[in-house]
């Protein structure tokens, strides 16, 4: 009998053993599928969503210095009109990159850098009348001037849009001098050179030619740590030695969590500061009444990202959305309708007349419409997170 009872416990160990074998097996499996779809989505993310968006932006400001060098030239309505197109043309690429302000926008400081609020009108006024700054930014380095001598809150979008812009629409051009122009163009520059570097920090050697030099002439930082990494290519080295992520989850975390933060911002910052009266004066994009577009449009990140890459140019096959609709198809729900729910209650301001936010935001702040805008942002963050939760626990 005590025989008989050994081998029963011997056999039942053997199976035991045998059936842990197969569990660990099952999990090694599944964590290599998962590691291979989440490079997928990483190389997704890289060559359809950061790279087409950061390239747009990279031209689109080089374009403004060119406008806004010809508005010097030949300062008419017309030139004038032509630089504030451009000018809402590359605040978009920039808002659409704002889910993914981790790495060099972050690490290098070009965030706020390029895109501090509220401007400081009485130190640009200040600075107007100074003939030796003035004289700096008019010389053939004025960009570089632009960003030795002046304070974030004097640079970027808003300055240059502080210029150009007054209650929603193009200034008329008879009211911009000639030391506007001078201090815009400079501004300008600057503005171009930091979305060459965080094009340069991304795509590397893929990256055009002229932009890697100017980049390379100003001695900006463009890799990872001062190494010979490029921002793409410690992404793609996850797991390796030599790159910041220890791992492919590592990398769909960072990815999920940039999404996070930037709905985050929108909701309770952006929104929230001017809405509940923590700070009336914080309000993006005042003077071109661009606010309700740029909240959209940074929405409209968080949108590329899950989906797989920008408008025309997605693979939907390796993004968020298909791996969240594979493995946990009630959070990817979750998340569609929050991101849609979001994008709805933000509207795209003046072309979208009564639905979304109530335009202008600068003079709507404590609209009902904001709150609730802000309260769909915020569901949107929840949803991100449990689903970020929830990939860490498998």
């Amino acid at each position: 009998m005590k025989r008989l009872l050994f081998l029963a416990i011997a056999m039942a160990t053997v199976a035991l053993s045998s059936c842990n074998k197969d569990d660990d097996k099952n999990k090694n499996d599944n964590a290599a599928q998962h590691d291979a779809q989440f490079e997928g989505i990483a190389k997704a993310f890289l060559n359809n969503t950061v790279y087409p968006t950061y390239s747009a932006l990279a031209s689109a400001t080089e374009e403004l210095v060119n406008d806004l060098q010809t508005l010097r030239t030949s300062k008419t309505q017309a030139n004038l009109d032509k630089a504030c197109t451009t000018f809402l043309k590359a605040r978009a690429e920039w808002e659409r990159s704002e889910a993914f302000l981790f790495g060099p926008a972050g690490d290098f400081g070009i965030d706020p850098h390029i895109d501090s609020w509220p401007l400081d009108e009485d130190a640009f006024n200040t600075g107007i009348k100074n003939t030796d700054l003035l004289n700096a930014l008019d010389a053939e380095d004025g960009d570089e001037q632009a960003a030795a001598n002046l304070g974030n809150t004097l640079l970027g979008f808003h300055c240059v849009e502080f210029v150009l812009f007054a209650d929603g629409k193009a200034k008329d051009v008879a009211a911009i001098n000639d030391l506007h122009l001078i201090y815009a163009t400079a501004v300008a520059g600057d503005l171009r050179n930091h979305c060459y570097q965080l094009e340069v920090s991304w795509m590397g050697d893929a990256a055009p030619a002229t932009h890697r030099a100017k980049v390379e002439a100003l001695e900006m930082n463009s890799t990872v740590a001062g190494g010979e990494k490029s921002y793409s290519d410690n992404m793609l080295g996850a797991g390796k030695a030599g790159s910041t992520f220890p791992s492919w989850l590592s990398v769909i975390q960072q990815i999920i969590q940039g999404c996070v933060d930037i709905a985050d911002e929108v909701g309770a910052s952006k929104i929230g500061k001017p809405n509940t009266g923590e700070d009336p004066t914080y309000i993006e994009s005042p003077y071109s009444w661009n606010s309700i577009t740029d909240f959209y449009n940074n929405i409209v990140s968080i949108d590329n990202v899950y989906h797989g890459g920008v408008e025309g140019k997605r693979d939907a096959a390796n993004s968020l959305a298909k791996f969240m609709e594979a493995n946990h198809p009630e959070q990817h729900k979750a998340i569609e309708a929050a991101i849609d729910g979001a994008l709805k209650a933000i509207g795209t301001g003046q072309t979208d007349p009564g639905t979304g936010m109530k335009y202008p935001f600068v003079n709507n702040i404590a609209d009902p419409s904001a709150k609730a805008a802000s309260q769909a942002c915020a569901t949107l963050v929840e949803v991100l997170e449990a689903a970020n939760n929830t990939i860490v626990a498998k």
